[in-house]
């Protein structure tokens, strides 16, 4: 048998590839990467304390035969949210990168139904990504509370969403699923992306089987998809070996059509270079048939950000 590493990403990768979460950024335009350095999710960070663009985002990606991406927001001001979309597609559109956006919106906003209309005047959005997700560790915590997805409030604008046909991108933890199969039932035609596998942060067994009991529970919602991203957050590193459990145990419950690969460069880049991780990916996936990578590599993602066919 050929070993996974023998040949180089670009040889291993003759389908469509579209990587589905990743970003490039201007720093001045992001409070986080400026002023002193905090606590976060991702560890030390100042290697990315810079800008990372189109560019370096193209001489990545693209050796390891990308055809496709989909840029995530990186959290510039909630108020610069509209100009963070017309950026990217200005930069989409000398370029011809990014393919898809999933902008920011918060749906607690009074005003969401005018952020949303400006929003659709971008012609490459086609989702939005609030991050709601709670941790009892504050470093993990992004969300003021665990529980926003249950307010009256942010679901009446939450509602607003779905006549769009745009996604949701649901970033969550595992003690938060219970609360997510809740607002997934009840908006049964909104599509949801969850977000880097469901974030298993603590692989104790105990950890583990709480992060399946909730994984299993979304699965049985035929509207929510899964990235198989971000899988070095919380270990800061890449190999198969790490990847490869979560991802046989993500496809084993939503099936290949319904998951996808994401970089999510540049955080993972704070640990691997990009053709590492893609090979450590290809790895993780290489006992599935050919059609189930073809739908996780580039498939899955094509479809649910209507990407224009090649």
């Amino acid at each position: 048998m050929t070993q996974p590493h023998s040949l180089s990403p670009a040889d291993r990768a003759p389908m469509r590839v579209v990587d589905a979460h990743h970003h490039i950024w201007r720093q001045a335009d992001l409070p986080w990467l400026n002023g002193p350095m905090q606590p976060r999710i991702f560890g030390e960070y100042a290697a990315i304390r810079r800008d990372y663009l189109i560019d370096e985002f193209l001489a990545d990606a693209r050796p390891c035969g990308v055809t496709d991406s989909v840029y995530v927001q990186a959290n510039w001001p909630p108020d610069r949210a509209v100009d963070e979309a017309r950026w990217v597609q200005s930069v989409a559109d000398t370029h011809g990168w990014p393919h898809a956006i999933v902008a920011y919106a918060d749906f607690a906003r009074e005003d969401i139904e005018r952020q949303l209309d400006a929003l659709g005047e971008v012609p490459l959005v086609r989702g939005v990504r609030q991050q709601l997700h709670w941790h009892r560790n504050p470093t993990y915590r992004f969300a003021p509370r665990p529980d926003v997805m249950a307010d009256p409030g942010w679901r009446r604008g939450f509602a607003r969403l779905g006549p769009r046909g745009w996604v949701f991108e649901l970033q969550v933890f595992a003690e938060q699923m219970a609360d997510s199969v809740r607002l997934v039932r009840d908006f049964p035609g909104q599509v949801f992306v969850l977000a880097h596998a469901g974030m298993l942060e603590d692989r104790s067994a105990e950890g583990v089987e709480r992060w399946r009991r909730g994984m299993s529970e979304l699965a049985r919602c035929d509207n929510v998809f899964v990235k198989l991203s971000g899988l070095g957050t919380f270990v800061r590193a890449a190999s198969a070996g790490l990847m490869r459990p979560i991802v046989a145990e993500t496809v084993s419950l939503f099936g290949a059509e319904r998951c996808m690969y994401g970089s999510n460069f540049p955080i993972e880049k704070l640990w691997s270079d990009y053709a590492g991780l893609y090979a450590a990916f290809r790895s993780s996936i290489d006992e599935l048939s050919d059609a189930e990578q073809a739908a996780i590599l580039g498939g899955t993602a094509a479809r649910v950000y209507r990407l224009a066919a090649r």
